[in-house]
């Protein structure tokens, strides 16, 4: 069966996960359409008529077409599943927080960690593990005492650093000194619909 909602996904991509993962917590029907990245279809024109950007993810929503991936967090959780967005001007402000985080701390730390070993990324290396552990750290000492990054329940905000988090070893960081971290990931996983992100020979030799 195919569904009008559509995500352009690249399954070794934190951010084109992210997007499928909230898809799937959120149970809204979607189908995910793999680009071959490595065969350079980001990059041709069907695409690019997409996303000028030729990167993933991106979504379609009948004739609505949505790029970013906190941006489609954002745009689903509003038009299909409210309960992940709060209503509450603070709580809300707290979740842009953490999509923000995702974007930047994030993004340079861990993400960019496991940049260098999955794909070679010419990276400072030193740079992304002092960021990763910056940010870890933050993490770490909001979750004392929560379950959840904002609120009493799940939100976009958990999904938005679940993805390059959960796969942090992947970039020769470790998770062990962060257990509210960990546990928040545990809490994540346990949600019905929770779909993972695949590991890869760097992350299998860091398990």
């Amino acid at each position: 069966m195919t569904h009008p909602l559509r995500i352009h996904s690249f399954p070794l991509s934190g951010h084109a996960h992210r997007a499928v993962l909230f898809a799937s917590l959120a149970h809204i029907p979607h189908d995910v359409v793999n680009v071959d990245l490595a065969g350079g279809a980001h990059k041709q024109d069907a695409f690019l008529a997409l996303n000028p950007a030729g990167q993933v993810p991106v979504l379609e929503d009948g004739d609505v077409v949505v790029c970013d991936s906190n941006a489609i967090l954002v745009y689903l959780a509003r038009k299909y599943a409210p309960d992940y967005l709060p209503n509450d001007p603070v709580l809300e402000a707290e979740v842009q927080k953490f999509l923000t985080l995702a974007a930047g701390e994030i993004a340079f730390g861990p993400a960019a960690a496991r940049l260098i070993n999955v794909f070679n990324a010419p990276l400072d290396k030193a740079f992304t593990h002092a960021t990763a552990a910056k940010v870890l750290g933050k993490l770490d000492a909001h979750l004392d005492g929560r379950n959840w990054l904002v609120g009493d329940r799940p939100t976009i905000a958990d999904v938005a650093i679940y993805s390059y988090t959960a796969h942090a070893p992947e970039g020769d960081v470790s998770l062990e000194p962060y257990p509210n971290v960990r546990r928040l990931l545990a809490n994540i996983e346990a949600l019905e619909g929770f779909v993972p992100m695949p590991k890869t020979a760097a992350g299998l030799n860091a398990a």
